[in-house]
């Protein structure tokens, strides 16, 4: 069976702010990867594993790539800190 698989890797975070954090952190130093695809990622409760927060903007840039800004940033979008346009 081929397609798309998701890896669940459960951490530990004291609430959802340090678990996004953490999730970018992990998501970007995974992206060297050829496979991974960081701008899906999502974090969760422990206990409310159907109640996904997105880490990534994602959102379509105008050169094809997606917003790798944290989601619900403010300003415009980009591939990585210090700017960029939708």
């Amino acid at each position: 069976m081929s397609g798309r698989w998701v890896v669940h890797l459960p951490v530990a975070a004291s609430d959802l702010i340090a678990a996004q954090r953490l999730a970018r952190v992990v998501a970007r130093w995974a992206s060297v990867l050829p496979p991974a695809d960081p701008g899906e990622t999502t974090v969760s409760a422990e206990d409310e594993q159907g109640v996904r927060h997105r880490v990534f903007c994602d959102l379509l840039l105008s050169t094809g790539r997606r917003c790798l800004l944290q989601a619900d940033h403010d300003g415009d979008c980009a591939r990585r800190l210090g700017g960029g346009r939708r």
